[in-house]
């Protein structure tokens, strides 16, 4: 029997990519944008042998033909230079060697250093929270104490859940709920897909509209060379529409199923099946107590993740206010819980450990646009891909690359992987054809989430074995939601490139 194949980590697909990126500059021609940049109280525009200063003004932008608003680059949404279009040139080749390929990634560490440390301390924070268990015993203690009002502990599991997904991606953490959960909604009268729908739909729809996930939105962002702060109110806004989609959809058909069993898809496909673990309620889950502890770590966790958003959004925070808003986080959490020291250290450590490879995937993924810019090509791909889509309406073009997501994710379902992969020239591709890059970042997400409630690659087949769910039940029941959730994310991308 042949070894199952599995594609290489993500890390090791970038440095290939930074290769083919060297070789490229030995074969391509090289050209360049002049690029448009803020510097201080005025713009700098770079040109071939140039550099001059113009008047930090829309109407600069507007001469430039530039359609992007004087508030982006004020605001820093944009932090990179942008290139102007209609400026392009062709120069002399300056072909990446050996030493080049092994200093990119190096430089796009430096490059990303601010958001690298920002991912490691979100790590520290999460483990160091998950040390003191208030999240398992707040859910638990949850669970027993609305026995008997489902219907409303639906609504608040799926939120949770969705919110967990959406503030930092939580995925393969989530099997440990399901023992949790799962008796407690066999007793109620419901079928196993009511909770896994719960916790696997809520960490799958939370994500879809991502505002802190390092491993989509930051991560994707940084690689188009937007601020990944850009869209938040519209993903906001996305993510409570669709959570609540969600929670309408398994209510309705958990009181369907309650009120007449007979119609419950789990009966009807997979027969008479139980979970791979005890349902025994009593006697393999004791009674959880809900201390004053647990109530405070778990309103620090979400009042952690809320301030940040008011710090981003009413008072201008930037990468070092939010990594020391979740250091002090940690700290405080730590002092409550009485975590000792030397434990202290060691879960924080240990947590920026676990997202080490989510920071390098950052610094390395600049890498590979270090090496194409400084062999002259970055630009020369670009005014190439431009001249394809030339013509070809914004609406079309970013509906296409919502389908190019969705297919291609069903082979690649490593969100960072993917977003390194495609970000750099897709995203400053979209500045070329008048597309918002936070509608290629949410293309991106939209795309890849649609297809992690299906896709056999990711976690659907480790999440329905823990019910002893079939994957045909599953499709069975979610496919008229996630048609309604294509949809929707349709419209969103319509919407934002006309806003």
């Amino acid at each position: 029997m042949s070894k199952k194949r599995s594609l290489p980590n993500p890390l090791t697909i970038l440095l290939i990519v930074i290769i083919l990126g060297a070789i490229c500059t030995w074969i391509m021609p090289a050209g360049q944008y002049s690029k448009l940049s803020v510097e201080g109280d005025s713009f700098a525009l770079t040109t071939d042998d140039s550099k001059i200063n113009l008047p930090l003004t829309q109407k600069t932008l507007d001469s430039l033909g530039v359609q992007i608003s004087l508030e982006k680059f004020t605001r820093g949404d944009i932090r990179k230079p942008i290139s102007v279009p209609g400026t392009y040139i062709k120069q002399d080749k300056n072909p990446q060697g050996f030493i080049n390929v092994l200093e990119a990634p190096i430089k796009g560490v430096y490059d990303s250093i601010d958001i690298i440390l920002f991912t490691l301390i979100i790590g520290g924070f999460m483990y160091v929270f998950n040390e003191t268990g208030a999240m398992t015993k707040g859910i638990s203690w949850l669970g027993y104490k609305m026995r008997g009002r489902e219907s409303l502990l639906i609504i608040i599991l799926t939120a949770i859940f969705s919110f967990l997904g959406a503030s930092y991606g939580m995925a393969e953490e989530a099997l440990v709920f399901y023992p949790i959960l799962v008796p407690l909604f066999l007793a109620a009268g419901y079928d196993l897909l009511v909770p896994f729908a719960i916790i696997f739909g809520g960490t799958s729809i939370g994500p879809t509209a991502a505002f802190t996930n390092p491993f989509s939105v930051i991560i994707a962002s940084n690689a188009a060379g937007i601020n990944w702060m850009d869209g938040l109110t519209e993903r906001l806004i996305l993510w409570a529409i669709l959570t609540i989609l969600l929670t309408i959809y398994i209510l309705r058909y958990a009181r369907k199923i309650k009120k007449d069993p007979s119609l419950s898809l789990v009966r009807k496909i997979d027969g008479n099946v139980f979970p791979s673990f005890s349902v025994d309620l009593p006697e393999t889950i004791e009674k959880p107590k809900l201390g004053l502890q647990t109530i405070l770590l778990s309103f620090i966790y979400i009042a952690t993740f809320l301030s940040m958003i008011v710090g981003v959004v009413f008072f201008d925070w930037w990468m070092t206010e939010m990594s020391a808003l979740f250091f002090g986080s940690a700290i405080l959490v730590g002092f409550i819980a009485k975590i000792k020291e030397k434990q202290f250290v060691k879960e924080f450590v240990k947590g920026a450990e676990s997202l080490l490879s989510v920071a390098l995937i950052i610094g390395v993924a600049r890498g590979v646009t270090i090496v194409l810019n400084e062999g002259h090509v970055s630009d020369s791909i670009l005014f190439y891909t431009a001249q394809l889509v030339q013509g070809m309406a914004p609406a079309i073009f970013i509906l296409a690359l919502l389908l190019f997501y969705i297919i291609f994710s069903l082979f690649i379902q490593s969100s960072s992987g993917m977003a390194v992969l495609t970000m750099p020239i897709i995203g400053a591709l979209a500045i070329i054809v008048n597309i918002p890059g936070r509608e290629i970042v949410n293309s991106y997400m939209f795309g890849m989430c649609i297809m992690s409630f299906l896709a056999p690659t990711g976690l659907v087949l480790p999440s329905l074995a823990m019910v002893n769910v079939s994957l045909k039940t599953w499709f069975k029941f979610i496919m008229p939601l996630l048609i309604i959730i294509t949809i929707i994310c349709a419209i969103t991308l319509i919407i934002g490139i006309n806003i």
